[in-house]
């Protein structure tokens, strides 16, 4: 027998459909809440309403569980990469050899820009904030790929989404290039994912970079944790866009537009943020972190709003920081030597633990890209990099749903009642 809920309003009783996820998660299907009641719900920030049913990502915060397509993260990042992760998310299955060789190739043939691009990058001032140039060089790819602004059938479904995850690397590295006036470094066929975003922003003429397999490994690991993390605010966002039957270009854009608020997507900023100022305060972690529990400073990188207890994702990336910071050295930075003996100090303080406030993923995201040589105004840019194939998936699971709807969420309006025109010269 079907489950349901029971509303009571002014003596009448309605019943509403209790949908069970796959994983046990339960929800009330209110949405002919307003047809029979006349009511609407009102939850700020929608943090007890679910916008959809999604087969994309599942997680459960007070386990710490993260699962892609029902792919442990765990394994997924011990046996996998993170092209493979997108394929998986995007496809709902993991590539045999045929489709992993397709995918590869698509890649490589869309990595890169039309010429006529870098006229766009020279539009815009050196100091430009590279999320802006990201989001208006993703809805410039509609100008050059009109091809993609309606999407027939899954090959070319396939292509957009391999030119999309390719073309923003690409972006990304150009966008760095211009804030420091060094040419354009073209992509490398040969070369693999990370490899080739690395090598095109640090590469100089004549001088390849070198990319340092540890290096290589520990951001292919940021960018697949990154990948998906169900219906948060950017991804929410592009299914919004996407819900007006918004091309795939526009609703990423949208994506990187809200993932630029720093409540967002500058947690990791934050990270650095904090250990610069321990840095030029000349403060002790000891000081630093009894501020913290007076409640005078914030301990940014500790903490998840979703994960109760630990991130799992924090869990892997830290072997893959402990790997860099050993393979590059902190002695010649400082602020790295100031992060490892806060996460050390943390660890063993009882006020912390008590409160499970665990290193996250962006205390360790932010100290890997740093380590690296990645800039500080660059990070959210790699957040980016790395969610683009799950925004991708959100999009192309919302719009196979044929009861997909545009988006109109209601109100309850507060303003004025019923007034009349007051004429200028009556005006107090």
């Amino acid at each position: 027998m079907a489950r349901t809920a029971t509303l009571t309003f002014e003596g009448k009783k309605i019943e509403f459909p209790v949908i069970e996820g796959s994983e046990g998660e339960l929800g009330m299907d209110i949405s002919k809440l307003r047809a029979q009641t006349g009511l609407i719900t009102l939850d700020p920030a929608y943090g007890n309403t679910g916008a959809c049913t999604s087969a994309i990502t599942f997680i459960d915060g007070e386990k710490g569980i993260l699962r892609y397509r029902g792919v442990p993260i765990e394994q997924l990042a011990e046996k996998s990469n993170f092209i493979e992760t997108a394929f998986l998310l995007i496809f709902g299955h993991l590539p045999n050899q045929e489709e992993a060789l397709r995918f590869r190739r698509r890649l490589t043939d869309n990595a890169h820009l039309h010429e006529d691009f870098k006229h766009h990058f020279q539009g815009f001032p050196t100091d430009a904030p590279p999320m802006a140039i990201l989001s208006a060089m993703i809805n410039t790819l509609a100008c050059f790929e009109h091809k993609f602004l309606k999407i027939g059938d899954n090959e070319s479904f396939e292509e957009a989404a391999a030119s999309l995850i390719s073309k923003v690397r690409t972006i990304a590295a150009y966008t760095y290039r211009k804030s420091r006036g060094l040419p354009y470094v073209y992509p490398d066929p040969n070369r693999r994912y990370v490899s080739n975003f690395l090598h095109m922003m640090f590469s100089r003429p004549y001088q390849d970079y070198h990319v340092d397999e540890d290096v290589e490994d520990a951001l292919n690991m940021v960018l697949l944790l990154h990948a998906d993390h169900e219906q948060n605010c950017s991804t929410s966002t592009v299914r919004m866009v996407g819900s007006a039957d918004a091309s795939l270009y526009s609703s990423a854009a949208a994506g990187v537009c809200a993932l630029w608020g720093k409540l967002h997507g500058g947690a990791n900023v934050e990270v650095l943020e904090m250990l610069e100022k321990i840095q030029t305060s000349g403060m002790s972690i000891e000081d630093f972190l009894k501020r913290v529990k007076d409640k005078s400073e914030l301990l940014m990188g500790f903490g998840h709003r979703v994960y109760k207890n630990f991130d799992p994702r924090a869990k892997i990336l830290k072997a893959a920081c402990d790997k860099v910071l050993a393979k590059i050295g902190i002695k010649n930075e400082p602020m790295l030597d100031i992060a490892r003996r806060l996460e050390e100090a943390a660890l063993k303080d009882s006020y912390f633990v008590d409160r499970k406030l665990y290193p996250n993923v962006d205390f360790y995201s932010g100290i890997i890209m740093k380590a690296i040589g990645i800039p500080l105004n660059m990070f959210t840019v790699m957040f980016a990099i790395g969610r683009m194939p799950g925004w991708i998936a959100q999009w192309r699971e919302q719009h196979a749903d044929k009861s997909t709807r545009i988006a109109r969420p209601r109100q309850i309006y507060t303003g004025p009642t019923l007034q009349d025109y007051v004429e200028p010269d009556k005006r107090a």
